[in-house]
């Protein structure tokens, strides 16, 4: 064996396992689509930069927030401002907004009418039962003239903040991850962009009514007071607001996802 070429080999090993263990770990919880597959996206330009990314996915909007302010998980990256407002007003949490990366204009599909006015009298409609996807959802049915809310801009108004409803619409206020299931149950349902995304739906082809892009609802990539300014935390926030994310999103999610930077 070549002695010299041993210990180059050795020398190489030693770097890569040294590299290796310098490398700052940085646990995210994400629901799949389309967070998920945008961690993944920068996963590799974190670890040049000396961070591995370790991704976590939920079907819900109550663990993710759980395990960062319990320290089992650094970050998440699954909701809006409006959401975290009420999960630490109501949780007694204290989590914070790192950085703004898009936005998921929020849609109301069916399976049953392919136009709103072809909505009945009586008609049942499924929305978020969580207090800002819910008033969210009722903000976008009075917007199309269907219902009129006592407080016109309440962003956690319920069904019994209604104050107009012509049509007498029947509210039925679900898990928002159990909507696209129950598609074909209700006659119209209001959906998260991500749920819609997972269960095969089109928000800009397949929503019967849609934000426009000028939604504030943008999604946002959460800490804690303790790590928001980790130099980690810092380079997974710009990687989140490069250039490469922002076209990976145009050209992948074709308007259903729309950056926010």
């Amino acid at each position: 064996m070549n002695f010299k070429k041993t210990l180059v080999a050795v020398a190489a090993a030693a770097t890569f396992f040294s590299s290796a263990a310098l490398a700052e770990k940085l646990s995210v919880a994400a629901t799949p689509v389309p967070h998920a597959e945008i961690l993944e996206f920068v996963k590799p330009t974190l670890a040049e930069q000396g961070v591995e990314l370790d991704v976590k996915v939920f079907t819900d909007y109550i663990q993710p927030n759980i395990q960062v302010s319990q320290k089992r998980m650094d970050a998440n990256f699954f909701q809006h401002q409006p959401y975290l407002d009420e999960f630490n007003e109501g949780r007694g949490t204290n989590l914070v907004t790192v950085a703004g990366v898009h936005i998921e204009p929020f849609g109301a599909y069916s399976n049953r009418i392919s136009s709103l006015d072809e909505l009945e009298e009586g008609a049942v409609v499924a929305i978020p039962n969580d207090p800002t996807n819910g008033g969210r959802a009722l903000l976008l049915l009075q917007k199309a003239g269907l219902i009129t809310l006592e407080d016109e801009s309440k962003i956690t108004a319920t069904p019994r903040d209604i104050a107009e409803n012509p049509k007498d619409l029947e509210f039925k206020e679900l898990e928002a991850a159990t909507l696209p299931r129950i598609l074909g149950q209700v006659d119209l349902a209001l959906i998260n962009t991500n749920y819609a995304l997972e269960a095969g739906l089109n928000p800009t082809e397949d929503a019967l009514l849609i934000e426009g892009s000028d939604s504030p609802y943008v999604n946002i990539l959460v800490a804690r007071p303790d790590n928001k300014d980790s130099e980690a935390m810092q380079k997974l926030a710009d990687a989140l607001q490069s250039e490469e994310v922002k076209n990976f999103i145009l050209e992948n999610y074709e308007g259903a996802v729309v950056p926010a930077f």
